[in-house]
């Protein structure tokens, strides 16, 4: 059956673009709907509607154009985006199905596609004994077909979005960003935080091999993207400031005396919080001199291999924590936070009784969440577009989706 698909915001790169190449040579009906200059420049000269209101008007266009085009699908990325909202209540409300896009769940050479909504809105069961059963029959999926994709690509995909963008305020008067942070800003604390990071390398390296070797037991504390969805959308807190103070709080009166805990940043920190210094003030706070350890970059293989535990609110690190066995606690509730998997306790008790995850349900978790919700390929590299422009139309063109066939 001939479907109608409007593609609302995506990625900062050609991949909405291609998709809707691919759809349309497979029989399909395209869409689209451009909400800033950036937009507009990655989608080329490909039909569109350039959407130029405030947002409360939002709603009635995409209803106008929902019953006049016959609209069956809609593909959105990020589906917490303040113009993608309205689009996924409405749609839901008049049976549209909605795809939404987000970075993998298992990564780097995966992306989440999954109908109505993603982390804590995705349809995928919180229960283990389902992944008991359902994984049991699937195959193991492993890390995929690898590809190349140098982070300098995704950076210049972002720069010229942005370069376009500069154009808003007369194309686009209305038009306000999801992104809490103005995009020269960022750029300017990134060429700072990347320039550190050169100096920072192998001072970092020394100090996970000398933790790794030690013997001395310490703790994870991934640190997240104020920025990410994840923060702002699917947790009880504002920040990672207010992360790190819950977290230390809670070592400092309950861990073991001779315990230590590495608090380490996001790759894509943009340096605009000046971490360390924050941390220093908390060590004193809760009298913890000398029992912090600070990251700014480094492998988490060998810190997740000799860990006693990671605390997380609901990073992607802690599957890859998971994956290496290694017991986890999380602070909100993502897909993975499972009995069996995760510590279901208080974080007072973690550092006491925290356990191992089940290996074998950890695999039919895997296994499961990939087969139903991840495809192979990327967002920015042309070979990653080309391998996840191919790999998604099994999850879009078919009525039902690989969850709906799996539940």
């Amino acid at each position: 059956m001939r479907r109608s698909f409007l593609f609302l915001q995506g990625v900062c790169s050609p991949f909405f673009a291609k998709l809707a190449d691919q759809l349309v040579a497979d029989g399909q009906r395209v869409f689209k709907i451009n909400f800033n200059a950036g937009d507009v420049a990655y989608w080329g000269f490909r039909p569109a509607w350039n959407y130029r209101g405030q947002l409360s008007g939002l709603r009635d266009f995409l209803d106008d154009k929902y019953r006049r085009f016959g609209i069956t699908d809609q593909l959105l990325f990020g589906d917490r985006r303040p113009v993608h909202r309205p689009a996924v209540d409405h749609g839901s409300a008049l049976g549209i199905r909605t795809h939404v896009f987000e970075e993998g769940y298992f990564r780097p050479y995966w992306v989440t596609l999954e109908r109505e909504g993603v982390n804590g809105h995705s349809l995928l069961p919180r229960d283990p004994d389902w992944f008991r059963r359902v994984g049991a029959t699937l195959p193991d999926y492993g890390d995929g077909e690898p590809f190349h994709s140098p982070f300098r690509v995704r950076a210049a995909h972002d720069v010229v979005y942005h370069l376009a963008g500069s154009a808003n305020p007369l194309a686009f008067p209305h038009y306000k960003s999801h992104a809490p942070l103005n995009a020269a800003v960022e750029y300017a604390g990134y060429v700072g935080r990347f320039s550190m990071l050169h100096f920072r390398k192998p001072k970092d390296k020394a100090l996970i091999d000398k933790l790794a070797g030690s013997g001395v037991p310490y703790y994870l504390l991934p640190l997240q993207l104020n920025s990410d969805a994840q923060i702002r959308d699917h947790c009880r807190f504002s920040d990672m400031n207010g992360v790190m103070e819950f977290v230390m709080a809670s070592f400092a009166a309950h861990a073991a005396g001779d315990a230590r805990l590495v608090i380490k940043n996001h790759p894509l920190d943009a340096g605009l919080v000046n971490f360390r210094r924050v941390i220093a003030g908390l060590e004193q706070h809760f009298g913890l001199a000398g029992r912090i350890d600070y990251l700014e970059s480094g492998d988490l293989g060998p810190l997740l291999q000799h860990a006693q535990g990671v605390v997380t609110v609901n990073s992607t690190v802690g599957l890859l924590a998971l994956g290496e066995g290694c017991p986890t606690v999380t602070l909100s509730d993502p897909i993975y936070n499972l009995p069996g998997l995760t510590f279901q306790g208080p974080l007072d008790d973690f550092w006491s009784y925290a356990f191992k995850p089940e290996r074998e349900l950890f695999r039919r978790f895997r296994n499961t969440v990939i087969h139903a919700t991840q495809v192979n390929g990327g967002f920015y590299s042309a070979q990653a577009i080309r391998m996840a422009v191919a790999n998604c139309r099994r999850f879009l063109e078919p009525e039902r989706s690989p969850l709906d066939e799996l539940l």
